[in-house]
């Protein structure tokens, strides 16, 4: 997570952000849209752990649970309830694709908490794929479902007749923003967190602070892990959110 700071000309040099270069997994050059990278590998990767442990992991079910069925178990359920909670029964068909969302972010957030790996999640690239899935998603299944009356989602019919325009305006810049907001908080939020880490563990090669430079990244390594579950249940949430409107806008 933290690369040796190098002393130069009396000072301290450090790059925290060097740990979010996307980098060619095999050799070196440019890379492009076909290259293999540590992203790639990354992403690979959560994909990996999540297959092992919902489905190798569950594979053989028991009445007294292993340990990975418990967790398989616990997190279905977790999300099984927030969708049913806020999109009620008619959101629960949509579950796997939430379920997956879920597992595919908490899963890249917290193998970028392994030293040296590659935080995906940190990247706006992928970030807003997921952010545009969603919102895309959401709007035409708003429109499948409801037809023209999807667009009551920005009409506020509670609202004096005089100021409905105005707010449906706002309303509508809202609606479009929300794609943006949902991956610029989850990057920017993974990005600043491992930032962090990497600049108090640069402080480490000065003897005087060291031990206050490691107490430092413990305690930033245990906000992390908090953290990469809350933004996980957070990118999830608002997914939740963004398809009850959807399912119902009249709402």
């Amino acid at each position: 997570m933290a690369d040796e700071a190098k002393a130069e000309g009396g000072g301290l040099e450090f790059h925290p952000m060097d740990q979010f270069i996307v980098e060619p997994l095999f050799g070196s050059g440019p890379v492009a849209w076909y290259t293999v990278t540590n992203v790639t590998l990354w992403m690979a990767l959560a994909i990996v752990c999540v297959v092992l442990m919902f489905v190798l992991g569950t594979s053989r079910r028991a009445v007294v649970p292993s340990r990975s069925q418990s967790i398989a178990e616990l997190g279905y359920g977790f999300i099984y309830k927030m969708v049913e909670d806020i999109t009620g029964k008619d959101g629960l068909k949509y579950f796997p694709y939430i379920m997956t969302l879920f597992l595919f972010i908490v899963f890249s957030n917290f193998l970028g908490l392994v030293p040296t790996a590659f935080t995906t999640t940190s990247h706006i690239a992928v970030t807003a794929l997921l952010a545009m899935g969603v919102f895309l998603t959401v709007t035409v299944l708003g429109f499948v479902k409801n037809g023209v009356g999807f667009l009551s989602l920005f009409w506020v019919s509670a609202a004096p007749l005089a100021i409905r325009p105005i707010l449906a305006v706002i309303e509508i810049i809202s609606y479009f923003a929300r794609p943006i907001s949902h991956s610029i908080r989850l990057a920017g939020n993974m990005m600043a967190g491992h930032a962090v880490i990497k600049v108090f563990a640069g402080f480490a090669a000065i003897a005087a602070i060291s031990p206050f430079s490691v107490l430092a990244v413990t305690a930033m390594y245990g906000l992390e892990v908090l953290v990469s579950f809350i933004q996980a249940y957070v990118f999830t949430i608002l997914t939740c959110v963004y398809l009850k409107d959807a399912l119902h806008p009249h709402h």
